[in-house]
């Protein structure tokens, strides 16, 4: 799919289908976020995969109740990691958020590319997800983005 037919086709997707994504489609996903621009080409984010129910429901309640991230066959949780972009000092927290950021982003459309749906989570409590996933203090979840 070209280019500018995918920016006009992603839509926020909250309704999922059980079934299960498909390893290619997943990789070049991935892919996607992972070709993303980052400050110093540092790639200072973490990408947290989540296929457990138990989990994804707990993330789903973590995120304000938005249930649809429990229907979702994955979800990917884009945090910053603080240590990769230590070297530029407190700014280096910044470029780790944009880092993970445009990571998430690149997914995101990257999803629509493939033909699947997904919707970008912004609305969480940090504290709750960082529980859930084990995160150290040095990750920060920035986004989610169900699948």
């Amino acid at each position: 799919m070209e280019f500018f037919e995918v920016t006009k086709r992603r839509r926020s997707i909250r309704i999922f289908e059980s079934k299960e994504i498909e390893r290619d489609k997943l990789n070049q996903i991935l892919e996607a976020a992972n070709l993303a621009p980052s400050a110093g080409n540092l790639q200072s984010y973490e990408i947290i995969l989540i296929r457990d129910w138990r989990k994804k429901k707990k993330i789903a309640e973590a995120s304000y109740n938005q249930n649809f991230i429990a229907q979702a066959p994955i979800v990917l949780i884009f945090c910053a990691n603080f240590l990769r972009s230590i070297r530029y000092g407190e700014r280096g927290k910044l470029y780790a958020i944009q880092d993970a950021t445009i990571a998430c982003a690149h997914a995101h459309l990257a999803t629509t590319a493939v033909g699947l749906g997904s919707c970008w989570v912004g609305a969480f409590n940090e504290h709750e997800i960082k529980e859930i996933i084990n995160a150290p203090e040095h990750i920060k979840p920035i986004a989610i983005l169900p699948i």
